[in-house]
């Protein structure tokens, strides 16, 4: 499956899970630091549908990239209920515009799985993701520096293992865990890091605990 084709397939997928949510759901604070789950959806819209020169405009209005990020999001959050930043996503999938026509597409993918987990665990309950795609994101995450995400430098030195795929990556000291909690650790989220076994997992608590307020 070529990397458009599985983000098309995931994001149709995520459409259904997001649109299960409720009113109480969408208010709830999610895992991306100060950001609602309300404000996580939006944040996927102005991925897909944002301009290049609106965010250069905020970007220079706020002097830094995750500012900026925030900015655009809430305001749209704030702008827009959740069933109309549900109808916008889906719109944006079938037709990408501004960034989004761009973007790459193993970037992307990362992005909203990531962003799916901070929902879903920040709400309690158990992602829903497959595992190939899981996998996927772990490859891009672990062989992809991104200068949004720091999962490239986290990953550094040490031996992963999900649990529940057929996937490893790298030598030194081990991390064990379901491939889901490995995604949602390595995007710099500290919620999942109980959830993971072995003697690197002091390693990566450090690590990400030194960039806890990285929101990508």
């Amino acid at each position: 499956m070529s990397a458009r084709e599985r983000l098309r397939v995931n994001d149709e997928r995520l459409l259904a899970v997001l649109a299960e949510l409720s009113a109480d759901d969408w208010a709830a604070p999610s895992l991306c630091a100060a950001w609602s789950n309300r404000d996580v959806l939006a944040h996927l819209v102005v991925g897909y549908g944002g301009t290049v020169g609106g965010f250069a405009a905020e970007l220079l209005r706020r002097r830094s990239f995750d500012p900026a990020n925030t900015a655009l999001a809430v305001r749209l959050s704030v702008r827009c209920s959740p069933q109309q930043l549900l109808d916008d996503l889906a719109r944006l999938i079938a037709v990408p515009t501004g960034t989004g026509r761009a973007f790459p597409r193993r970037l992307l993918l990362g992005d909203h799985v990531t962003h799916e987990l901070d929902i879903v665990y920040a709400l309690g309950r158990e992602p829903q993701i497959p595992a190939d795609i899981l996998a996927a994101v772990l490859d891009t995450q672990v062989t992809l520096p991104n200068p949004f995400v720091p999962a490239y430098r986290h990953s550094r030195g040490l031996r992963l293992e999900a649990t529940d795929a057929d996937w490893t990556y790298g030598h030194g000291p081990a991390v064990s865990g379901r491939a889901a909690e490995l995604v949602s650790v390595l995007g710099n989220r500290p919620r999942m890091l109980g959830a993971l076994s072995g003697d690197g997992v002091v390693i990566l608590e450090a690590r990400v605990s030194q960039s806890a307020n990285h929101r990508p």
